[in-house]
């Protein structure tokens, strides 16, 4: 099963019509922990810290973020550890936050344009049967349409063989991938309306159009492959590189989020200009 092996089956209890909050749905995520769904989504906005990872919590610092982990259990990362963070409460063994990381990867644009389809979108929160810590592994690569219309991370190509089971909405916008009874990723719709740096809360306009098109740009400007061919200088990498640049540089709205942008591929240039 990939990357994600240790995340097991899906044991269906009731039907359950599309888009309804539900308690009726088991997952197993390790040999010693399963959780099950509950009608209490998490109720925190997204915070997308570009480009290195999706935030779902309600502390705004890594103090407060180290404060939680003493009343939590789940998983983190550990030294030369690639986890995700996913914490319960230790009282309610409920699911109270968790972190995404950005995979390093974008998948191949012949591959995303064949995204798999869900049978039925489901809307809860998550609870663990036993209070143990867990290892939950990163997902390995990235789609990413040429509008930024949904960032879907999942575990390896194979997800984008088969259907999905189900799309489990466990927050705003952030829906947990499941297929054939196994956890293969993860989504969040319209990723520019989340970007921010750090801790900080996301602005609450929606983005520009020209925004969510510069964010895809720079999604792949700072992953392999595209990556790899900045840092060697090659001509067409830099000549893409530039225009990002140059385009965020001179947009006339949204200036934050294209300000965070900005940074990031001039960050870019700094590093690795020929």
């Amino acid at each position: 099963m990939g990357r994600f092996q240790a995340l097991g089956a899906v044991i269906w209890r009731l039907p359950s019509k599309s888009d309804e909050a539900i308690s009726v749905v088991e997952i197993s995520i390790s040999e010693s922990v399963n959780v099950e769904t509950t009608d209490r989504p998490l109720e925190f906005t997204p915070r997308f810290s570009f480009p290195d990872m999706v935030i779902v919590a309600g502390y705004a610092s890594a103090e407060e973020r180290e404060r939680q982990l003493a009343s939590t259990f789940g998983s983190m990362q550990w030294l030369w550890s690639e986890e995700e963070h996913f914490r319960f409460d230790q009282s309610s063994r409920e699911l109270c936050s968790f972190t995404f990381f950005m995979p390093s990867a974008s998948a191949p644009s012949n591959v995303c344009g064949r995204v798999p389809e869900a049978t039925q979108r489901l809307v809860g929160g998550l609870r663990a049967n036993a209070v143990r810590e867990f290892g939950l592994p990163q997902a390995a690569l990235f789609c990413c349409g040429p509008a930024a219309d949904e960032l879907m991370c999942v575990r390896d190509l194979d997800v984008f063989d088969k259907p999905l089971d189900v799309r489990l909405g466990v927050a705003s916008g952030l829906d947990l991938l499941v297929q054939e009874g196994a956890l293969v990723g993860w989504s969040l719709a319209d990723p520019a309306r989340y970007l921010t740096d750090g801790f900080a809360a996301p602005v609450a306009t929606p983005p520009s159009f020209a925004t969510r098109v510069r964010l895809a740009e720079c999604l792949a400007l700072v992953s392999q492959p595209l990556v790899d061919e900045v840092m060697d200088q090659d001509p067409e990498a830099w000549r893409m590189l530039r225009a990002t640049e140059r385009s965020l540089r001179e947009q006339r709205g949204d200036r934050h989020r294209a300000n965070l942008l900005h940074r990031v591929v001039s960050g870019l240039i700094e590093d690795f200009e020929p």
